[in-house]
Order: structure tokens, then sequence, then C-alpha cells
């Protein structure tokens, strides 16, 4: 019985150590990401600045009256929300913290509403939502580790094609904020219609007389070119932040796994020497009884 337990005990920390050197690698290969991750969100954040900028100017020559399907608002009837998770697991809370916002918002709204959609980005939000029997209207897969502008640009058409034709009246986003790498949030904002407040107001804007544009074509006609752009780069940008999260909560969530994974193997080495060292004792006590034995029957010779 002790040779046997010592075979199972022994067996179980070579299987721990080979999850222990997968872990360990899957830290070592966020932790890599990270820093790129990060650096294209950055990156990407001067851009959707500017084309905020830009929108605000234009809107301010326009006036008051800015027409656009994009800012249209209309009876919150059909409720639209774009979640976005990751392809892969193993990343601790990430996709469940998301996820629960998402679901938390479906069920608000379905008091209110007539119909939910959910557009979600990632194989873990498809496969949770569609088991939760949510009306996922598009998914998109593949696309959460290395975001691309085309990517980005796909996924804005498809909600602003539905918030245009009238599949939904809102369209709000949910994504994780990408804070360092010890610390991410997840967030939920609007997006379609575009808030005017954003593409209005001019935060910081000294006193004083402005600048006056002249627009060629017309200053409608060029914010009706930039507002898509608009929101493909507000889309963009949460998909850089939802990477570099992903990567971080994954290197925090394998850490913490190869930990767990080294605890584990000083127990069990700790078992397994003890029930070495009972073996042991027992075969010498055997020996010794058995020279016992071997003595008595001479004597009683």
């Amino acid at each position: 019985m002790a040779v046997a337990k010592l075979r199972q005990i022994r067996r179980r920390i070579r299987t721990v150590n080979s999850t222990r050197k997968i872990t360990r690698a899957m830290e070592l290969i966020s932790a890599s990401r990270i820093g790129r991750a990060q650096s294209r969100a950055e990156a990407a954040r001067p851009y959707a600045d500017k084309i905020t900028e830009v929108i605000r100017n234009v809107a301010a020559s326009v006036g008051g009256d800015i027409g656009h399907p994009l800012l249209e608002q209309r009876e919150l009837r059909r409720y639209g929300i774009l979640a976005l998770t990751s392809d892969r697991g193993l990343a601790g809370a990430y996709n469940s913290s998301v996820l629960r916002i998402t679901e938390r918002r479906l069920r608000e709204m379905r008091a209110t509403t007539d119909a939910q959609r959910v557009f979600v980005v990632g194989r873990k939000g498809l496969s949770y939502l569609r088991f939760r029997r949510y009306d996922v209207a598009r998914n998109f897969l593949g696309i959460s580790d290395r975001p691309t502008y085309a990517d980005a640009d796909a996924v804005a058409s498809a909600v602003m094609e539905a918030y245009v034709e009238g599949d939904v009246d809102r369209v709000d986003l949910v994504y994780t904020e990408f804070v360092s790498a010890g610390t991410q949030r997840p967030r939920i904002v609007q997006i379609l219609p575009v808030p005017v407040e954003e593409v209005t107001a001019v935060e910081g804007a000294p006193a004083g007389p402005r600048a006056q544009y002249l627009y060629e074509p017309s200053p409608e006609e060029i914010l009706g070119r930039l507002l898509p752009n608009y929101v493909g780069s507000r889309i963009y940008t949460a998909l850089l932040e939802a990477a570099a999260s992903e990567h971080a909560a994954r290197r925090r969530a394998m850490k913490a796994a190869t930990d767990n994974a080294e605890d584990l193997i000083l127990v069990l080495t700790r078992v397994a020497n003890q029930a070495r060292q009972a073996e042991i004792t027992t075969e010498i006590s055997e020996i010794v009884g058995g020279a016992e034995a071997l003595a008595a029957a001479r004597a009683e010779q």
C-alpha cells in the first residue's frame, strides 16, 4: 500500500510540474505582449483626440442644427450592446467582468424595451451569450488578440448599419479599459447615437474670438464623412485597450497558477518524503522482525 501511494504521489508531482511549465510559458508570452499592446493603444489615442477636435470645429461652424443619422435621437424601443471579450480563456476574471455588465444591462433594458440585440467580439462572449439564449445579431472572431483598424471598421460598419436601418435605437459599448499592467476596469459607454455633447462641446477652449474656416465641400458633408470615422476610431481604441487588458489579465492569472503549482509541488514533495520514510521504516521493521524470528528459531534448535 505504501509503495502504491508513493507512486501515485510522484505521478501527481510530475503532472503538476508539467502544468507549471505551461502556465509559466503562458505568463512569459503574455508579459511580452503587454508592452506592445499598450504602445498600440497609446498610439491610437492622438488620432481619436484629433478627429474629435476636427468634428467639434466643423460642428461649431454648422451651428446647433446638426442633422445626421448617427446623431438622431429616437425613442428607445430596440436596444443594442457591443461586448468586447477574448477568443481564448485562462485570463482570470477578464471575460466574466465584461459579460456580467453586459448581462446586467440587457436585463435592465428588457423591462423597458421591446427587443435587445447583442454584437459580440470574441469566442468566449459568443459561447456564453448563446448559451444564455440572447439574440446575438453579429459576432466577430479571431480579432481580440491583435486587432487592426480594418477589424474595427468591420465592427463599426455592422453596428452603424443596424442603427441606421432602425434595427436598434441605441448601442452601448462594453470593454475593459487598460489603466496599468496591474489595473484594468470594465466600462460601458454609449456609442450610438453619437452623444451630441461629445461633438459640440469644446473643452478647455480659450475665451475670445475663434478662427473662422472656409470648408469645401460644405461643413454638413464633411461632418457626414467624419462621424463614421469617429465611431470607428472609438471602437478601435476600445479594441486596443481590451487587447492590452486581456494580456495583462492572462499574465496575472498565469502567474497565480504558477505560484500555486509550485506551492502544491512543495506540499506533495513533503508528503512523498513522509510516505518514503514510512516505507523505509516498515522495511526496517520487517527486517528486524525477520531477524528476531530467525534467531528465536535457531535458539529452539
